[in-house]
């Protein structure tokens, strides 16, 4: 990883706290553990908070060097994310269409299930958290489904903690579907971060406790 990429995790893993969407305490996961801490991207909730997350998943896709033609956001996190991120990579200077989905086909209008560009090529699927993996297979499938190759898909955190097996959610994505997982930023980025505060030694130590029992090893990109 270089040193520019570190810091943009960095300075992510800042961003998210700063605005409370990342909190430390004691938060009971949907497998019933006790985490020392949560993330819950739904309160990147005003117009500034959007626009510097979409800079972020922007630098996190521009950095991976992942080929693909266009984005598309999973029903409902993932719409304003895909739109968000679409206006930011613009803004670096590259324009790529999206597109989104509606929970339910409409039957009149344009029709439809999926409104903005016709999914074609490669396409992109930004979300918040892969937690279940549901939202990530009805993706693959839809996209597939008009013809279109799903190519990877990009995460603000990793939580690179196990599922019911062995694997994280992550890792099961990558290898149930064989596409790139790319996170803005990891629990591993988060560990750097409480090492660097001293007013956080308490958090470290719980989240080091928390990924010793139900972490997984960190992956190359």
């Amino acid at each position: 990883m270089n040193q520019n990429m570190f810091n943009f995790r960095q300075d992510f893993i800042r961003f998210a706290v700063g605005k409370k969407v990342l909190r430390f305490g004691e938060f009971q996961t949907k497998a019933g553990r006790l985490s020392p801490y949560f993330f819950n991207a739904g309160l990147f909730n005003d117009g500034d908070s959007l626009r510097q997350l979409a800079q972020f998943y922007a630098q996190a896709i521009l950095a991976s060097d992942l080929p693909f033609d266009m984005l598309f956001g999973p029903a409902y996190k993932g719409i304003p994310l895909a739109a968000g991120t679409a206006i930011a990579l613009a803004e670096q200077g590259r324009n790529v269409p999206y597109s989104y989905n509606r929970k339910e086909a409409k039957d009149h209008g344009e029709g439809g299930n999926t409104v903005g560009a016709k999914l074609e090529g490669r396409v992109l699927i930004i979300d918040d958290v892969i937690s279940a993996g549901t939202s990530v297979r009805e993706s693959i499938e839809l996209i597939r489904n008009e013809g279109a190759l799903p190519c990877g898909v990009v995460i603000a955190l990793d939580r690179m903690e196990r599922g019911l097996g062995d694997l994280s959610a992550v890792q099961e994505v990558r290898e149930t579907y064989g596409i790139p997982v790319i996170a803005i930023a990891t629990l591993t980025d988060l560990l750097g971060y409480l090492q660097d505060e001293p007013e956080m030694q308490e958090n470290l130590n719980a989240v080091r406790a928390y990924r010793d029992l139900f972490g997984v090893e960190d992956e190359p990109l």
